[in-house]
């Protein structure tokens, strides 16, 4: 059980630091939609784990945090809710749309990447 609740507790707090610092980049001139889903990917990654179902749950949740982010920063002018801008994914930019799917991809891979890197060192012993 520890070893689902570590990442995921990780990914929570690396998601929401991504979504501020996406914030504070957009402040700067730059767009980095895809900051808040790489930020949770790696914090997940932190506590490596061996459960596919904890990295595909980061991946979910990096790919809604990815959305609600783009939709906090820019909504559909003609309505503002987030009902309307679910229904209307398909209207955004396709760099928009890479983006999150980027960020998506890393919030799935980060900690299975080091859960993988784990399983290859058992038993090794260092020289």
């Amino acid at each position: 059980m520890k070893e689902k609740l570590l990442p995921l507790g990780a990914a929570c707090v690396g998601g929401l630091a991504g979504y501020f610092l996406f914030f504070w980049v957009t402040r700067q001139g730059f767009y980095g939609v895809m900051l808040p889903g790489c930020l949770l990917g790696i914090a997940a990654g932190l506590f490596p784990t061996r459960s596919i179902a904890v990295c595909v749950a980061c991946g979910l949740l990096a790919l809604a945090l990815g959305f609600f982010t783009e939709w906090r920063f820019a909504p559909f002018k003609q309505d503002q809710s987030l009902s309307f801008f679910v229904s209307h994914l398909h209207e955004l930019r396709p760099i928009t749309l890479i983006m999150i799917g980027l960020g998506g991809f890393i919030g799935f891979y980060g900690p299975l990447q080091r859960g993988r890197s784990r399983n290859t060192n058992d038993g090794m012993t260092d020289p």
